[in-house]
């Protein structure tokens, strides 16, 4: 007896970090409801420790490291690149036989990491001529001329036009707009659907009692983040005493060396180091203070919370952290400093003004909407009204 249940296939490359797979998984939550499966194909190695809610899981892919903007490497298996790539390109395409999506949401890259995701694409053009294929792009993705050049020399505009159905953009077009920005041809603009921003779920959490002001230091992965974690200690290594606490989110990638002498530092200092946290979002909520480097999920989560944020972001091997900053301080939700600016002078000028002072940051933040899950409910209940057996 055939299923008669909705299947959703995601794919999501994670070549280094946590944005890719923590977007998809905020996108699996939101979409998954009884009848109504959902699979991930991904090549994050930390996948697992996320929870899955029921009716969704995931399958694993060799992970892969990013050297430049046009290298990558194995994760962990010792292999030839190409001989990784193979076997990714096998996994994806072997799921979408088996599991057949009725829709297929593709994450950033539209041929996928080295053109691995072409031969599911074009088998299921073939094969499954109704299943609905999405891009789902985050706000920024680089500067426009970077971005404009490197989907014309990999033919993404081609791409798009013969394989996908829908481009959701979890973005604000007013805010910024890669429509405008990376010139998108009129036939792809037509596809393009601006959902917002993600929310993120707000844990209930009781206000806690306590003296001193709390701060929450995070850099996502951290594999690119060690210069944020040694300017902040250093900070607190020059100042003497302060008023506030700190927790030092670390992430699971920074370099074993680094860790362990950023936690020597913490330790002296009294402040709290931890290199990753399931439910980030609990520390987030009670904090009063968030410093980071501003990478898509990350302000999402600031954005949710409502919480003040000081944003440090790396402008290289992309400029999309910078821009993003440059746009949110705009509209007055967060402030932030250039990467090749921060000193440990100025963190403690900028950490100090917005412990003292939150109040129109929070504003600002109190009167901004987030409608991504929202809209994508909308899209997945249009697709299903109009699947074909």
């Amino acid at each position: 007896m055939q299923s008669k249940s909705y299947n959703i296939l995601m794919y999501s490359h994670d070549t280094y970090g946590l944005g890719h797979i923590r977007r998809t998984m905020a996108i699996a939550r939101n979409l998954v409801r009884p009848g109504v499966n959902i699979l991930i194909v991904t090549g994050s190695p930390i996948a697992g420790r996320y929870t899955m809610p029921a009716g969704v899981d995931f399958v694993r892919m060799p992970g892969m490291i990013k050297k430049t903007n046009s290298v990558y490497v194995p994760h962990s298996i010792k292999v030839e690149p190409k001989i990784a790539i193979a076997i990714r390109k096998n996994i994806i395409l072997s799921t979408c036989k088996a599991f057949k999506p009725d829709l297929f949401i593709v994450d950033k890259v539209p041929a996928g990491l080295k053109n691995e995701v072409l031969p599911t694409l074009k088998w299921i053009k073939k094969g499954l001529p109704c299943t609905r294929v999405v891009l789902g792009l985050r706000d920024i993705l680089d500067d426009a001329g970077s971005t404009q050049a490197d989907w014309e020399r990999k033919k993404f505009p081609e791409i798009l036009r013969d394989f996908y159905s829908e481009i959701w953009v979890y973005g604000e077009q007013g805010l910024y707009d890669p429509i405008k920005e990376y010139d998108f041809p009129e036939d792809i603009a037509a596809k393009t659907i601006f959902t917002g921003y993600i929310p993120r779920k707000v844990p209930k959490t009781r206000k806690p009692r306590r003296k001193h002001k709390q701060v929450v230091v995070t850099i996502g992965g951290g594999g690119d983040g060690y210069t944020v974690l040694d300017n902040y200690l250093r900070m607190l290594e020059t100042n003497g005493s302060v008023d506030f606490r700190t927790l030092m989110i670390t992430g699971p990638f920074l370099d074993h060396k680094r860790l362990d002498e950023l936690a020597d530092r913490a330790r002296a200092l009294k402040v709290r180091i931890r290199p990753f946290i399931k439910n980030i979002e609990k520390r987030m909520a009670q904090a009063d203070l968030v410093v980071t480097m501003g990478g898509y999920n990350t302000l999402c989560e600031i954005l949710s919370l409502k919480k003040p944020a000081l944003v440090i972001p790396r402008d290289k091997p992309r400029k999309e952290q910078l821009l993003r900053a440059r746009v949110f301080k705009g509209r007055g939700l967060c402030d932030y400093i250039k990467w090749d600016d921060v000193s440990p002078e100025l963190l403690r000028e900028k950490v100090n003004a917005l412990l003292k002072d939150p109040a129109q940051c929070q504003a600002d933040l109190e009167r901004f909407e987030m409608t991504g899950l929202d809209v994508m409910c909308e899209r997945l209940a249009h697709f299903r009204e109009h699947c074909r057996d």
